[in-house]
């Protein structure tokens, strides 16, 4: 059963950073791309970032400039790099993995880690 464990959430302050992991493992098939996605108390939760297996990148228009990912393929560890947090990206971070296994599409889901943006 494949599973994804996100770790790097907290307490940060306006203008700080953050660093968000997600490490993914028992995954059957292949990983045809990876996001992060993030929800707000009485929102719908977005998507922040996705990276494809080609490395493509992309961001939501609200954090572009700000925020980057980036994977680790030996380790199957997908980054959030977030700088420049603002009080409007508190929100709970979930990572998603899109995989194909003989041609059926499977979609995993972390818990999520909270984020916290506050002085």
């Amino acid at each position: 059963q494949g599973r994804l464990v996100e770790s790097g959430g907290g307490l940060v302050q306006p203008g700080g950073s953050l660093t968000l992991s997600c490490a993914a493992s028992g995954i059957i098939g292949s990983v045809i791309g990876t996001g992060w996605h993030r929800q707000a108390p009485g929102k719908q939760r977005e998507l922040v970032a996705s990276i494809t297996t080609s490395d493509s990148t992309n961001y939501a228009d609200s954090v572009k400039g700000r925020f980057s990912i980036s994977r680790d393929k030996v380790k199957n560890i997908v980054y959030l790099q977030m700088n420049s947090l603002n009080p409007e990206d508190t929100a709970r971070y979930y990572c998603r993995a899109d995989a194909v296994n003989f041609g059926h599409p499977y979609t995993y889901w972390g818990q999520g880690t909270q984020v916290t943006v506050s002085s």
